[in-house]
């Protein structure tokens, strides 16, 4: 005999109670008598005849069974928040758009990317989080965003259903602040041989590029900082601590966003762009908006 389908006020307890840790807590945040949640939460363990927590310490753990009802009631209550918002802007006059843009992916970037959205016939309103790219990954397998854009593809193997969808492939510059970056012009490359250097960390599929090419040169920089963080990289170097690379862009773009000028053209090593969506094909009007306009060369350097 089949199970009856679980009760949606009974799973809601539990999916707050497992976010909290604790019945405490959760009752505390529902505004629920302890009690009231604790008794509502055995009724779903008998449901599903399986305990769906274990207590170790003050703090109650989730079992296998636990970790396996976590991962529909996430999908189940995002979905219903996602539906509300939905319904509260059925009669905007704006297209919500949300999307995550990885901590690795230059800003000016995001930015020329995300601005021909602003030109639609409809307004886009535009909803931004900023995160590691795994953690962008999980929200967008999750609903929780429309596209992720970042700068590398999906690796092969993964178990999410998203896809990479490539945007443009750009070459790089060297660049500086103004006193710096003339200090190493004249002689590109080999007057960056000892040059101060901001430099990605390992871990950036740029990394390795950019290193090949320094040995490629023979030439040997003073790395005086490496960072995950690419805004953090380009504030350092917009405060002259040493020269950075940036994907190719219109100069004045460069001067304005990062305070820096050009010390020489990099087009052996390229960065690529992507959109992540969880279709095969993209069918936000926003985001097919984005790709037409890299087909008609909005990154390009001009």
């Amino acid at each position: 005999m089949k199970n009856s389908p679980p009760n949606f006020r009974h799973l809601h307890y539990f999916w707050v109670v497992a976010k909290e840790g604790s019945i405490t807590r959760a009752a505390a945040r529902l505004g629920l008598a302890i009690q009231t949640v604790s008794t509502q939460l055995a009724l779903l363990e008998q449901s599903f005849g399986k305990s769906l927590f274990t207590q170790q310490g003050r703090r109650l753990s989730l079992t296998e069974a636990g970790r396996l009802v976590l991962s529909y009631a996430d999908q189940i209550f995002l979905l219903g928040e996602q539906m509300q918002e939905a319904i509260d802007e059925s009669g905007s006059a704006r297209i919500r758009l949300t999307v995550g843009i990885s901590d690795s992916l230059p800003k000016f970037t995001a930015y020329r990317l995300l601005e021909v959205t602003t030109r639609l016939d409809k307004p886009v309103r535009l909803v931004c989080y900023e995160d590691q790219y795994e953690a962008l990954l999980g929200d967008l397998a999750l609903h929780k965003l429309d596209v992720v854009l970042t700068d590398r593809a999906v690796p092969p193997g993964t178990t999410l259903r998203v896809f990479s969808h490539l945007l443009a492939e750009s070459a790089m510059y060297v660049v500086g602040a103004p006193a710096l970056a003339a200090l190493h012009r004249d002689g590109f490359p080999d007057a960056l041989d000892g040059a101060p250097f901001l430099l990605p960390t390992r871990n950036n599929a740029l990394r390795a590029k950019i290193d090949d090419w320094f040995e490629r040169h023979e030439v040997r920089p003073d790395v005086v900082g490496e960072f995950e963080d690419n805004a953090l990289l380009n504030t350092f170097g917009r405060r002259g601590l040493g020269l950075f690379f940036t994907p190719s862009a219109p100069l004045e773009v460069i001067q304005e966003q990062l305070g820096a000028e050009l010390v020489g053209k990099v087009p052996e090593v390229n960065e690529h762009f992507y959109a992540i969506s969880n279709e095969r094909k993209i069918k936000h009007p926003a985001v097919e908006a984005i790709l037409n306009a890299v087909h008609e060369g909005v990154l390009s350097a001009g």
